[in-house]
C-alpha cells in the first residue's frame, strides 16, 4: 500500500523537495545499536550525505539504513532509517525529514534541485549490518560482493548463519558434490537484501496483525506492485529461489 500525506515546506528554492515514505518491516528483537558498523558500497557523494544525516538521525533514536542517490525524477535523494524495534511511522518519518532538511540546506551536499525521499526499509529489506543478518535467520537473500570470491560476485540463497564478521548464504539446488554454503565476509558485502518470499510475507503480515497501522483519513491508500521495479541484484548466478509478488506500505509528502 502507498499511503500518501502532503504539506508545505519553507526552505531554499534550490533546496531538497521532501517525499515520505515509510513501510513496515518487523520488530527487532537483538540489541539495538544505532552507529553499528554498516556494510554497503556507497558513492563518494552517497557516503558525504549519509556523515551529514547520520548524526541528527541517531540523536532523534533513529538508525540510518542506506543513502542512495538516483536520476529518478531529475535527482532524488533516499534515505532510509529505522528506530530500535526496526520500524518507522509516519510520524518518523515527518520527524527525520523537518529535521535533517534544514542540515542539507546549510551542507548543500548535491549542486542543484533534488528531492528528498525518507523511507523505512520496506518488507524485503536491505541488509546493511550484522544484525539484520541475525535477525532474519533462515529467510532469503540476495547479495552482491564488491570483489568476486573464487570467481563469483552474486549470491542468492538462505541466511545460514551470521558472526561479527561473516554471512553463510546456503545456496539451493547446487551441483551434486558441490558445498552450497558460501561464507562471506561482511566487509566485501557491496549490497544486499531480502528476497520477497511467502514466508517473509508471512511474518510481516502477522507483525501487521499484532502492531496495525492506523489510518488517517488526510492520508490517500493505494497499491503498490513492487514487481514493477528493477531490482539490480537480479541476476541467474545468483540463484534459482522463485520472487514473490509483495506489497509495500509507504507515504509520501510533498510541497
Amino acid at each position: 500500500q502507498l499511503h500518501c500525506c502532503s504539506h508545505s515546506r519553507v526552505g531554499a528554492l534550490t533546496g531538497p523537495r521532501p517525499f515520505c515514505l515509510p513501510g513496515r518491516q518487523r520488530r527487532h528483537t537483538l540489541p539495538f545499536d544505532l552507529t553499528e558498523k554498516r556494510y554497503i558500497k556507497e558513492t563518494g557523494l552517497e557516503t558525504r550525505i549519509a556523515r551529514i544525516i547520520e548524526p541528527v538521525a541517531n540523536d532523534l533514536g533513529y538508525s540510518l539504513v542506506r543513502v542512495k542517490v538516483t536520476q529518478e525524477n531529475g535527482c532524488t535523494l533516499q534515505i532510509m532509517a529505522e528506530d530500535a524495534d526496526g520500524r518507522f511511522a509516519i510520524t518518523d518519518c515527518e520527524r527525520l525529514s523537518k529535521d535533517i532538511s534544514p542540515v542539507l540546506d546549510v551542507e548543500d551536499p548535491i549542486d542543484r534541485e533534488y528531492h528528498l525521499e525518507v523511507s523505512s526499509p520496506g518488507i524485503d529489506r536491505p541488509l546493511v549490518r550484522a544484525r539484520d543478518y541475525r535477525t532474519y535467520l533462515g529467510h532469503e537473500a540476495k547479495v552482491e560482493l564488491g570483489d568476486a570470491l573464487n570467481g563469483r560476485k552474486r549470491f542468492r540463497g538462505l541466511i545460514a548463519a551470521v558472526t561479527d564478521d561473516t554471512v553463510t548464504i546456503t545456496i539451493p539446488d547446487v551441483p551434486k558434490g558441490d558445498e552450497p554454503n558460501f561464507v562471506l565476509p561482511l566487509a566485501s558485502i557491496a549490497e544486499a537484501k531480502l528476497v520477497m518470499t511467502a514466508k517473509l510475507m508471512n511474518m510481516a503480515a502477522l507483525d501487521q496483525d499484532e502492531n496495525p497501522i492506523d489510518d488517517d483519513d488526510d492520508i490517500e491508500t493505494v497499491e503498490l506492485n513492487s514487481d514493477t521495479e528493477e531490482d539490480p541484484l537480479d541476476d541467474p548466478e545468483a540463484g534459482t529461489a522463485e520472487d514473490m509478488a509483495g506489497k509495500q506500505t509507504t507515504a509520501q509528502e510533498t510541497n
